[in-house]
């Protein structure tokens, strides 16, 4: 199914998605975007939704086991509390990717925003993948509670910009950060260190890029060529020193 969203009011966008998605229909391709909100949000059916043009804020939040695949940048917030699916950008993408998020994929082919994965968490098996292909700005995994992040600084149309932010891992108590070629050890947060990785990790991080690298059809051994450390939180209750005892 195509639809022809320009200047089509977000509400009645997502309005036909949901229609089609509900009559059945698990393929959508949308032209023509151009900031709409809110697209995939809160869906539950296994559907795949391409869009031709740069989605608004909000991309996939809730969303429950769809695919949605942008073939330009994306914006802010995209992810928020997603429990389930996958999102692939093939440009740029904003501020606050994952916030929250539970499950599922998120791939953004290059650079991202601020306060990427803030709040990410896991619980069981059910563990989110956030990779960027490119550089980030600062608090790259603020909050993180859970699930894996991993940056690539590889896919940039600023070679000359710096791989991450400042306050890297601020407020981390869970969840791990994989770094190809380094970090900045002036940039990281008090909370966390950087280790380096046991075959476990190796063999975790090279599915994982690996299934990043099919997306876009990258060479997955030059990716991988180059060393990669991790960064874990140094304590579970970082904060912990902050709050009163409560009364006995």
């Amino acid at each position: 199914m195509k639809i022809n969203a320009q200047g089509i009011y977000y509400r009645d966008l997502n309005t036909t998605i949901r229609e089609a998605v509900l009559a059945g229909t698990d393929q959508i391709e949308l032209n023509n975007v151009n900031g709409q909100y809110f697209i995939g949000d809160g869906i539950n059916k296994p559907v795949t939704i391409t869009i031709n043009g740069v989605p608004g804020n909000d991309l996939a939040a809730f969303m429950n086991g769809a695919t949605i695949i942008v073939n330009e940048n994306g914006q802010d917030n995209i992810g928020n509390t997603m429990n389930a699916g996958k999102v692939i950008v093939h440009g740029h993408a904003g501020d606050v990717l994952g916030y929250g998020m539970r499950g599922g994929r998120i791939h953004i082919r290059k650079d991202v925003g601020y306060r990427v994965g803030i709040h990410m968490k896991s619980y069981q098996e059910n563990k989110p993948v956030l990779i960027a292909g490119g550089k980030a700005g600062d608090f790259f995994g603020e909050y993180m509670a859970g699930g894996v992040l991993i940056l690539l600084g590889m896919f940039t149309d600023d070679p000359a910009k710096d791989k991450h932010g400042y306050l890297f891992g601020t407020g981390m108590h869970g969840g791990v950060i994989y770094v190809r070629g380094g970090v900045d050890e002036s940039r990281l947060a008090k909370e966390v260190g950087v280790f380096e990785l046991d075959d476990h990790d190796r063999a975790e991080l090279e599915g994982y890029v690996a299934e990043f690298c099919r997306d876009f059809k990258l060479d997955v051994h030059e990716v991988l060529k180059e060393r990669f450390v991790k960064v874990l939180p140094r304590s579970k209750r970082p904060y912990g020193n902050m709050y009163c005892p409560m009364p006995r």
